[in-house]
C-alpha cells in the first residue's frame, strides 16, 4: 500500500489552501461544490473543519491521504452519513492535491481504503458520489473501484461560462464485497 488515510487535524488545513491557491473559482466548485467562496481562505476551512467536521456528534469524516513512505500529506477525502436510517455514506471532497503523484493509481488506492472505512467500520450498505461529466478520469477511477452511474443530472451546477452536468455514482456493500 502506498498510501495511509488519518482523519485531518487543525494543522493539516493550510495544506489545502496552498493546493487551491493558484487555482480558479470553476476548480474550487469542482473539487469542494458550493460550500466555500472564491478565493478558498483558511478561514473558510477552518470555519468548517471545527463548526462541521469536529461538532459534537458531526457524521462527516475527513481523512487526510499520506504517502506511506515519507508521511507527506498529498490530499484529502470526505466521508459523511447522508442517511442514518438507510446507512448510506458520501465520498465528497475528494483533492489529490499534489498534481505530480496524479495519474498513478493513487486515488483508486484512496477508494478502496475509503470504501473499506465506509462498509466495514461505519457499517454503511451504500456509498454514493457525484462527479461532473466531463471529468472523465476521474469518472474512470470510480468505476475501476465498483462504482456505478446511477443518475445523470443535466445542468446541475451554473458556473460564470457554462453549466455543468452531474453523474450521482454508487456502490452497495455487497457490490464491494464480489469486487474484493
Amino acid at each position: 500500500m502506498l498510501i495511509k488515510l488519518n482523519l485531518l487535524e487543525k494543522e493539516d488545513l493550510n495544506k489545502i489552501v496552498e493546493w487551491n491557491a493558484n487555482k480558479s473559482a470553476d476548480d474550487l466548485l469542482q473539487w469542494a461544490g458550493p460550500i466555500y467562496e472564491y478565493p478558498l481562505t483558511h478561514a473558510q476551512i477552518e470555519n468548517y473543519f471545527l463548526n462541521e467536521v469536529k461538532k459534537d456528534n458531526s457524521n462527516i469524516f475527513v481523512y487526510k491521504i499520506q504517502l506511506v513512505s515519507t508521511d507527506k500529506v498529498i490530499g484529502t477525502i470526505e466521508l459523511r452519513e447522508i442517511d442514518e436510517k438507510n446507512k448510506t455514506g458520501k465520498v465528497c471532497r475528494f483533492l489529490i492535491g499534489e498534481e505530480g503523484i496524479r495519474g498513478r493509481g493513487i486515488g483508486a488506492e484512496v477508494l478502496k481504503e475509503v470504501l473499506r472505512i465506509g462498509f466495514k467500520d461505519l457499517k454503511f450498505e451504500k456509498i454514493t458520489l457525484a462527479v461532473f461529466d466531463f471529468n472523465k478520469s476521474a469518472i474512470k477511477c470510480y468505476e475501476n473501484v465498483g462504482f456505478r452511474k446511477v443518475k445523470f443530472t443535466e445542468n446541475a451546477r451554473m458556473t460564470v461560462n457554462e453549466n455543468w452536468n452531474l453523474y450521482e455514482m454508487a456502490i452497495l456493500k455487497d457490490e464491494w464485497n464480489t469486487k474484493r
